[in-house]
């Protein structure tokens, strides 16, 4: 089994969005083709409310998936299909936009809010589909436990179990928790791209020390292998997923393949008939 290497890191730089809140964005548009089909990453680590209750009020979306990932904290969404509900601690969302949704996330204050956003590109041939809203409880997330480590399998599957299956892009996440001086083996398919997002703790990774808030991305082969530092336990996500190796055309909430389908998309909400549904709002 062909153990991949580091082939490239990304450390996250301090940020605002939304309506003023303060995140860590860790990939955006300098990173989309190497990072293929995931498009955007923010972190949220903050004991401050703040820095996030003015939240992310209602806004657009067509073209992608959002995958919200809560470890710490409390968020309230609602969206244009009529969902409405709240994201607790060890909860996520899986949200495709598809043809064009409206939503808004909303961060209450709690004593630390610790998670992440992921935004998912959809293929050319899927991102008109229709718009749909997946809530993912801890009871759907299955738990592998050994001595040194507790990986939780959002979506995919480890270790015989899996997690929620995606519609679109059979992309896989892992939240994995590992002791002091820890360390894990873990298998992927060698025609995915594959990095791992270290959320809190630094890693070993291939003799290197990689900080904590770091994306990193892995070379070709089946497996990737992480360790803690001796000092400190170390919570990573090993993110994987089939790279779409199309072309990448976006604005804002909005991720097509053209500039034409970008202009159509904001013509469109100018025009009132972004939204493809029956909204609820």
């Amino acid at each position: 089994m062909k153990h991949r290497e580091i082939l490239k890191t990304v450390r996250g730089q301090r940020a605002v969005d939304g309506a003023g809140v303060s995140l860590v964005r860790v990939l955006g548009n300098r990173d989309v083709y190497d990072f293929d089909p995931f498009l955007m990453l923010d972190s949220f680590d903050s004991t401050d409310p703040a820095d996030y209750t003015a939240g992310f009020p209602w806004h657009p979306h067509r073209g992608i998936e959002t995958i919200t990932y809560l470890i710490n904290g409390k968020i309230e969404h609602m969206d244009s299909l009529g969902n409405k509900g709240t994201i607790e601690s060890g909860e996520s969302q899986w949200m495709t936009a598809g043809s064009g949704i409206l939503h808004q996330e909303m961060p209450m204050a709690s004593e630390r809010m610790l998670g992440l956003q992921l935004w998912l590109n959809l293929p050319k041939s899927e991102k008109m589909a229709d718009p749909a809203y997946l809530g993912i409880t801890q009871e759907m997330m299955p738990v592998v436990e050994t001595d040194q480590a507790t990986v939780r399998v959002l979506s995919g599957s480890y270790n015989g179990v899996s997690g929620v299956k995606p519609h679109h892009i059979q992309a896989s996440i892992l939240d994995v928790s590992l002791v002091k001086k820890g360390s894990i083996a873990l298998p992927t398919k060698p025609d995915e791209t594959v990095f791992a997002f270290l959320i809190t703790g630094n890693a070993v990774i291939d003799a290197h020390l990689i900080n904590e808030k770091t994306a990193v991305l892995f070379g070709a082969g089946e497996s990737v292998t992480i360790e803690a530092t001796p000092d400190h336990d170390l919570r990573f996500l090993l993110f994987s997923g089939k790279a779409l190796h199309e072309p990448i055309a976006w604005g804002g909430p909005i991720v097509m393949n053209t500039r034409e389908e970008l202009d159509l998309a904001f013509d469109e909400l100018r025009r009132g008939t972004f939204i493809k549904h029956n909204p609820t709002i």
